[in-house]
């Protein structure tokens, strides 16, 4: 006995001598990141730029400020970026508010949503289950939208993952809304399989919304009612769809003949059914958003310098032209007018 427990002991020693080791080294990768990288243009008042047309995203630049959500003017993209306080891994905003799925990282990482009013003054926050996803806020401010992984982390494999969607009121009061409760009914049939799974809402109004459902190795862009508790399926292979200002198209992330993991960002146009490829080839795991009813915006990893970070790009939604850069070193935009 007494030599299992000095070997127990030991083992327990390594361990934490090798997770010690790790979170040195990664701290030291970060800083000798952080001192190689080009400086992004920091500065001004995140209430003043709030006042104008603006961009809301989340700040991958190493160093200070990573993490955080910051600002730009619409007309400035790549001008300084004004930070507020709040740290997000997922950040939406509409002029009455904002949403930020947060990660608490200890010895057990543990999630929150936080509800922002629109001085950037938080409001309410919640335990959230999961890995945060996606987020969004219905265009009158009044209902929020989060998915989280319960288990796995993507989308890569459909079947091999689990998703929470849940639809709440943004002042808390009102009923809560779980989408795995809603009735699904795809290409004209009650679908009630045990691996269904629904993700990545854009509202319509404060009732009615867009989302992603999938079953099996197949996902369906679905039409959803929050007073009808039901999902019914419009078009197969869309996911992550995001509603265009006008109401007319909806972006989305479109597998195709495409590997697992792998998307072509593309536009379906609501009233004739047709889908446009965008002049974006590269691979797109993000909801999109809209800049304007021409043009549409997205999440972009980088790769190939070293440094774990993204930017935000944008190109036109009638697939001409080509991709532009929009903020660099950014994540999760929101476009608020």
């Amino acid at each position: 006995m007494r030599a299992r427990l000095v070997a127990f002991a030991a083992v327990l020693v390594v361990a934490v001598a090798g997770a010690v080791f790790y979170v040195l080294h990664a701290r030291e990768q970060h800083a000798d990141a952080a001192s190689k990288a080009p400086a992004v243009p920091v500065g001004g008042d995140p209430l003043a730029v709030s006042a104008r047309p603006h961009l809301v995203f989340r700040s991958t630049a190493v160093g200070e400020g990573y993490g955080m959500v910051a600002v730009v003017p619409l007309d400035d993209t790549g001008g300084p970026r004004a930070f507020t306080d709040a740290q997000c891994e997922r950040v939406y905003a509409t002029r009455e508010s904002a949403i930020c799925l947060v990660a608490k990282r200890g010895l057990a990482t543990t999630y929150e949503v936080k509800i922002y009013g629109p001085q950037w003054t938080q409001v309410s926050d919640k335990p959230l289950t999961g890995l945060p996803s996606r987020a969004r806020i219905s265009r009158d401010g009044s209902l929020t939208a989060t998915t989280t992984f319960v288990y796995g982390d993507s989308y890569a494999s459909p079947g091999q993952f689990s998703t929470r969607t849940h639809v709440s009121p943004t002042d808390g009061t009102g009923e809560q809304f779980d989408l795995e409760g809603f009735q699904l009914v795809t290409d004209g049939k009650a679908n009630n399989s045990v691996d269904r799974n629904l993700w990545g809402v854009t509202f319509i109004d404060d009732d009615a919304f867009y989302a992603t459902a999938a079953s099996g190795k197949k996902t369906w862009l679905v039409k959803g009612s929050l007073s009808g508790k039901r999902l019914e399926s419009v078009r197969t292979d869309v996911e992550c769809p995001s509603l265009s200002p006008d109401g007319t198209r909806v972006a989305f992330k479109k597998r195709g003949d495409l590997p697992n993991g792998h998307w072509r960002l593309s536009v379906l146009d609501l009233r004739t059914g047709q889908v446009t490829e965008t002049a974006e080839t590269k691979n797109i795991d993000d909801q999109a958003e809209w800049l304007d009813d021409d043009t549409v915006v997205y999440g972009l990893p980088r790769t190939g310098d070293g440094v774990a970070t993204s930017d935000i790009w944008a190109v036109p939604a009638n697939g001409s032209g080509a991709p532009r850069l929009l903020v660099s070193d950014a994540w999760s935009p929101a476009v608020v007018r």
